[in-house]
């Protein structure tokens, strides 16, 4: 059994379930624990599926285990990988990786996560829960048999509260409250993007085409705000092709200045919110904290969201940003044309969310990281002197 030592480096491993190829908040966040850890001295493997070839991939301390394929859920495309062989891979790198601590990232979701839950007896094990749904049905069919599994886990984080109490609802026991990571520094010192510093006011959109981030909703609002601030642009970014809805709309619309940027690699992107005088995430729910909300608050720009869950625990409405309806397109459009013709105010909002972003400091996140990996280490070691079977539920977990 590992010592407890926090002096001394770890050998980690860090498990998604989903794609590392292609980008997402999961990804983004075990890349950027992955770099901090392994700037303090600890050893780092991350494990994931991929739908490119391993040299393709910034990460030279990535294993791919498993070919991911798109699966719906929640409103998004869930790339994950639901092979049952994937033990004959595994197996193989926790007896080479003799790892301390193996960090699951969603660790119920399908297989790789799972499969690794079953197979690593040795190390302590920790999970992370990202996610957040009103309801989940297939999760609370597979609950009993996923109970099993969860109960192997030493130590339990979820990102937000909204993320624990959705957690809590399908498997209850203690969590510690952690959100993820943000570069602050590297969104804070990006350089604009001159070709767009015009004069025009620019709002920015970054998110993923898919339905529950709202995409269709912000064009619609920004229908709206053209026809009362035409002195404004719309800056779209992030990966996916534009649904139906969203085309429908700019053509009824005849939608001018929307501009299609793509996918922003991680040196692109901060600057892009740089660009921006006013972030927008009309996001129609299933968020767990809104990532992108950090990093816009991070750039010093004002932000101008849904009102969800996941929004409200970053977000305190008035305060460092405003909160608003985008299925009511009026109404949106109105909270954003008050930021755009008032300076002051898009300076006091963005002035104050730059004091919320130290809690998402990728130097605290990964403090309170260690701590729980150490805490963990420490309860699988009372569990192996106490002749304790390490898969039997404890019984604080029971109790729960």
């Amino acid at each position: 059994m590992a010592a407890t030592d926090g002096s001394r480096p770890l050998r980690i491993a860090i498990v998604s379930p989903y794609d590392f190829a292609y980008p997402g908040g999961v990804t983004n966040h075990i890349s950027g624990l992955s770099d901090e850890l392994r700037q303090r001295g600890h050893d780092v493997t991350i494990v994931a599926p991929s739908s490119r070839p391993r040299d393709d991939i910034d990460a030279d301390n990535l294993a791919v285990i498993g070919r991911p394929i798109p699966v719906p859920t929640a409103g998004s495309i869930a790339r994950v990988t639901l092979s049952l062989t994937l033990g004959k891979r595994v197996k193989p790198l926790l007896e080479r990786g003799n790892f301390d601590v193996v960090h699951l990232h969603e660790p119920m979701t399908p297989t790789l996560p799972l499969t690794f839950l079953r197979l690593a007896d040795g190390p302590a094990l920790v999970g992370t829960f990202h996610a957040y749904a009103e309801r989940r049905r297939a999760l609370g069919l597979s609950r009993p048999l996923l109970q099993r599994w969860v109960q192997r886990l030493d130590e339990r984080i979820a990102v937000t509260e909204p993320a624990r109490e959705f957690a809590n609802r399908y498997f209850p026991g203690s969590y510690s409250i952690i959100p993820n990571g943000v570069d602050t520094q590297a969104f804070a010192q990006a350089a604009p993007f001159p070709m767009f510093r015009d004069g025009k006011l620019n709002i920015l959109f970054q998110g993923r085409m898919e339905k529950r981030k709202g995409f269709p909703h912000m064009l619609r609002a920004y229908a709206h705000i053209r026809w009362q601030f035409p002195n404004c642009r719309l800056l779209v970014v992030g990966p996916g092709n534009m649904d139906r809805e969203s085309a429908r709309v700019i053509g009824e619309r005849g939608l001018e200045d929307v501009h299609f940027i793509g996918y922003a690699s991680n040196d692109d992107l901060p600057r892009y919110y740089r660009t921006a005088d006013i972030f927008c995430s009309p996001a129609l729910g299933n968020e767990s904290m809104g990532i992108v909300l950090i990093q816009a608050m991070a750039a010093g720009r004002a932000v101008v969201a849904s009102d969800i869950a996941g929004h409200r625990s970053v977000v305190a409405h008035e305060h460092n940003g405003l909160l608003a309806d985008p299925r009511n397109e009026e109404v949106f459009a109105s909270t954003l044309i008050r930021l755009l013709r008032d300076a002051e105010l898009r300076n006091t909002i963005a002035n104050t969310g730059s004091e919320t972003v130290a809690r998402y400091h990728w130097g605290v996140v990964t403090d309170e990281i260690l701590q729980v990996y150490h805490s963990a280490l420490e309860r699988r070691s009372q569990r192996s002197g106490s002749g304790r079977d390490a898969t039997a539920p404890t019984a604080e977990l029971t109790a729960s």
